[in-house]
């Protein structure tokens, strides 16, 4: 066996720089935060080769006076903790001290920084083997750090670099994640000599607009929740707004970008019944709370977090999105094409950015609350005058409640009124903007998934009892489901509404079903139900299967394709959807409607030119 010895400090450093340096983005991302953590009000960024060949960052920051400096390129040097107690209370971006001293030993480093009490600035270089002394310098208050050829003298870790252009993108994206967390810093990211992005301070809602586009901008709803000293804020795109990628996801804690699977999938629940399975949503959120009661000092990386109370932040950051979510769609938040055309920072100036939602197509829907706004009362009372009377029609055949279709002058409908139907598929609407195009499945299939909801939270499903039982030849396992629901007194199809009866060992009958789902297929609905109870077992199927459950039976529920619906039918459905939660949505994350405009229409068909 080889004796143990004490690793050189140069080959420590190279090792961890293994760790903290992945790439130039990684470096960049350690340079700016230090800028930060020293109260810098304005960051210039330029890079060459993709960061490679060089990558400086300047600020106007406070500066490291003379008598430390010959500890900022040191291993373990740090300024921001100095016992366990700061540690455990950390609240700087940088706390290590493994940061300057690993880029430094994996490069050509200059260090130029100036404190406001010095009369000039100190120059300390390193050629990755060791520090030179410091020697005088020119620069106004502030720190210049450039960092040349990195792992030059590491060949191996060298060649795992890739290309330019994808080198310089991780660096884009590190230079984006910073400056989405500070809005009220000013940014200048410089690629080869050219400028690329100039951001000033400003407030966060301009800031998002200006690094992800107008596209998000025009689709995100605001949070804000605040609880037990948490608070959650920020902006995330609406479900119709979705990516095929994650990478417009971002999420601070206490001003940190992190990638921790507890948030993740606490968002995820939060949109789990509105978006579609293979798309995924786009986001700007920051959690605020002690720092006391996170811990990040995890990985060399801090991009990953441990909270003290794991469970209390994943309720919390699931309901405050839910909550926002949970709004009844309508039309605001409106970017036209036009608009964002003469905009630099929509997505033709964000080639990664995808685009998607209302500029690609003359159609749109976003967010607004259908509930409240009633300054078109005076439009529908002129469109729709003498039509009350089919309004307060009712269709007992279809079960319909047409209640919510009768009109009164203290009521506003932005959805419109219906004007005619499509192939028994879309439901045309016609309302102060222009044209709504609805599809009636999906509405309708939203709108029942949000009544079984509500009714099984409050365990008050009511049955239909069947005047016939509706009887069918069911296999084994369908047999024994019913007969182990039976040996428990059927506890969890009557929570779901439901009472099966066995007549033989090869038959059951469905005697009730839930009065909202009585025109469904019963054999077909209580086959799906009992294939759920019989895969996850009732509790599971009851609380984490719950909503993939209640929206395979509102799917059953929902008005069919190539129905004929009467326009009072129509309306009533319209109505429904301006009073329930997410209606903009079917419980798959398809949209359930879209606007068009009288300016879209004109536009298509050239009127006016």
């Amino acid at each position: 066996m080889a004796a143990i010895r004490l690793l050189p400090d140069l080959l420590i450093s190279q090792i961890a720089a293994g760790e903290v340096v992945e790439r130039p983005a990684s470096a960049l991302k350690e340079l700016l935060e230090n800028s930060l953590d020293a109260g810098s009000s304005d960051i210039n960024v330029s890079l060459l080769q993709g960061g490679v060949k060089q990558l400086r960052v300047a600020d106007n920051g406070q500066g490291v006076p003379f008598r430390d400096l010959a500890l900022a390129l040191t291993r373990h040097a740090t300024s921001k903790i100095g016992s366990l107690d700061d540690l455990e209370n950390v609240a700087s971006l940088g706390f290590r001290g493994e940061a300057l001293a690993s880029i430094a030993s994996v490069s050509r480093t200059h260090f130029i920084s100036r404190d406001a009490t010095e009369k000039h600035a100190w120059r300390v270089t390193s050629d990755g083997h060791h520090i030179e002394t410091p020697e005088p310098a020119a620069l106004d208050v502030g720190t210049i750090v450039e960092v040349n050829d990195l792992y030059f003298n590491t060949p191996a870790r060298r060649k795992f670099l890739k290309t330019e252009g994808t080198e310089f993108g991780h660096c884009e994206d590190a230079f984006k994640r910073i400056a989405l967390s500070r809005p009220d810093v000013s940014f200048i990211l410089q690629h080869n000599g050219r400028a690329l992005m100039r951001l000033i301070a400003s407030e966060p809602e301009k800031r998002f607009f200006e690094v992800l586009g107008a596209d998000f901008s025009a689709e995100a709803l605001n949070v804000d929740e605040s609880a037990s000293g948490l608070r959650f804020w920020g902006m995330t795109a609406k479900p119709t707004f979705s990516r095929h990628t994650r990478d417009a996801q971002y999420v601070y804690v206490n001003g940190r970008f992190v990638r921790d699977k507890l948030i993740s999938h606490a968002i995820r629940q939060a949109y789990q019944d509105v978006m579609h399975g293979d798309r995924h949503p786009a986001f700007v959120l920051f959690l605020e709370l002690d720092p006391s009661l996170v811990d990040v000092n995890v990985h060399p990386s801090k991009t990953e977090v441990r909270f003290r109370d794991g469970q209390a932040v994943h309720r919390f950051i699931f309901h405050a999105l839910h909550k926002a979510l949970a709004k009844p769609s309508g039309i605001s938040n409106l970017v036209t094409a036009s608009q964002a055309a003469s905009n630099p920072f929509t997505s033709s100036a964000n080639p990664n950015f995808e685009n998607t939602g209302a500029l690609t197509f003359p159609t749109f829907q976003s967010q607004m609350d259908l509930r409240s706004d009633r300054s078109n009362i005076d439009f529908y009372e002129k469109m729709f005058d003498g039509m009350e009377q089919g309004f307060r029609s009712e269709d007992a055949a279809t079960g319909v409640s047409l209640e919510s279709a009768s009109r009164s002058s203290d009521q506003n409908f932005p959805l419109g009124f219906a004007v005619a139907q499509i192939h028994g598929v879309y439901v045309l609407a016609q309302n102060s903007l222009g044209l709504v195009v609805v599809d009636m499945h999906a509405a309708h299939e939203r709108i029942m998934y949000e009544h079984l909801k509500n009714a099984l939270d409050e365990e008050n499903v009511p049955m239909q009892p069947l005047l016939i039982p509706v009887s069918f030849q069911a296999d084994r396992l369908e047999v024994a489901t019913v007969q182990d629901e039976l040996s428990n007194g059927q506890s969890n199809l009557r929570q779901l509404g439901f009472e099966i009866a066995l007549l033989s060992p090869t038959t059951l009958a469905v005697r009730a079903v839930p009065v909202m789902l009585q025109d469904a297929d019963a054999v077909a609905l209580a086959r799906d139900v009992l294939r759920d109870l019989r895969e996850y077992g009732g509790s599971r199927a009851l609380t984490e299967r719950r909503n993939e459950m209640l929206g395979t039976m509102a799917c059953h529920a929902a008005v069919r394709a190539n129905r004929s619906l009467a326009i009072p039918e129509m309306n009533a459905l319209l109505r429904d959807m301006e009073a329930t939660e997410r209606s903009g949505q079917c419980n798959h994350g398809r949209p359930t409607w879209f606007q068009v405009t009288m300016a879209e229409l004109d536009k298509m068909f050239m009127r006016g030119k």
